[in-house]
């Protein structure tokens, strides 16, 4: 399949299912040919875990769900050895994180010991147990959500974790219109029983290697660096961004190129994607955080300060 046609499809079963947030779903969209995690951050009730299964209805790919709680172990995530008294010998039981599309919702309910699960896999896409590695499939998704308003009784993600997620996106609220639209479309049933896989795992992995040739021109890729590295002698953080932050930044340009039909990254692409990519990483310093700075608005000053490439 034509990688401009898959992705025409693709965005339209997903609009089927959420209404009003095109530009939600081209970066969820960007997420995937670049090969990364999404953090869905947003209020409960906007349809974080409907727009994860429509994806992977509509890639044809095993989905599987992890509700994350306190008591959540590592092996309820992973998998484990398990002992059999017929053979006598032990033999592993791969856990929910072998498949191609997992939503782990309310993420920051569990342990930090059990978010810690996630990070071999985000990130080499592997999970090592007693000693063997055990590869993912290909592709591999990791959509986490988690409640902004709501802290009680949660564990804020670390930074290694947050650094694994290649964008974090917010839905919000839909417009009056698109507020209707929803309720009529779920009058009989839910528009998710109706949608029709239109790619498969095969064609995915195609597209993602289609990112990989779209061209970007050094002094974007400077831009970038340039970015990535003002936010570390920022006097308003703790902590800048890391390298992967760069390596990220970059991929995700180049996706979303190709998902706006073209071979070659703009300024434009890089300044869309910025906020999404690096904010999360970034740590407010306290007195900065007390005067009402965000992380958001970090990356947006930085970007009205650097010379954009000609």
């Amino acid at each position: 399949m034509d990688t401009r046609d898959l992705l025409a499809r693709l965005k339209c079963n997903l609009c089927r299912v959420i209404r009003g947030k095109e530009s939600t779903i081209d970066a969820l969209m960007v997420a995937l040919l670049a090969d990364g995690h999404v953090l869905l951050e947003d209020v409960p009730g906007v349809g974080k875990t409907t727009l994860a299964k429509g994806l992977a209805r509509s890639l044809r790919a095993d989905f599987r769900r992890i509700q994350f709680t306190p008591d959540l172990l590592p092996t309820d995530i992973v998998g484990g050895m398990i002992y059999s008294p017929k053979t006598g010998e032990f033999s592993f039981r791969p856990g929910p994180v072998f498949c191609s599309i997992l939503l782990a919702d309310e993420i920051n309910r569990a342990s930090p010991r059990t978010q810690s699960a996630l990070l071999e896999a985000m990130s080499e896409r592997q999970v090592t147990i007693e000693g063997q590695r055990h590869e993912l499939a290909r592709p591999f998704m990791v959509l986490a959500t988690q409640n902004p308003v709501e802290y009680h009784g949660t564990y804020p993600l670390p930074e290694a974790q947050l650094d694994r997620f290649a964008m974090r996106l917010e839905l919000g609220y839909p417009s009056e219109d698109s507020e209707i639209m929803v309720v009529v479309d779920q009058v009989s049933s839910h528009p998710l029983d109706h949608l029709e896989p239109v790619a498969d795992a095969a064609a995915v992995v195609a597209a993602q290697d289609a990112v990989r040739a779209v061209h970007v021109e050094a002094t974007l890729v400077r831009y970038m660096a340039q970015l990535v590295r003002a936010t570390r002698a920022d006097p308003r953080l703790r902590l800048g961004a890391s390298p992967r932050a760069a390596l990220v930044l970059f991929r995700t340009c180049q996706a979303l190129a190709l998902l706006r039909n073209r071979d070659y990254v703009t300024p434009d692409d890089v300044r869309e994607l910025a906020v999404a990519v690096i904010a999360h990483r970034l740590v407010v310093d306290t007195k900065a955080s007390y005067s009402g700075t965000r992380k958001q608005g970090v990356v947006t000053d930085i970007l009205d300060r650097l010379p954009v490439p000609a």
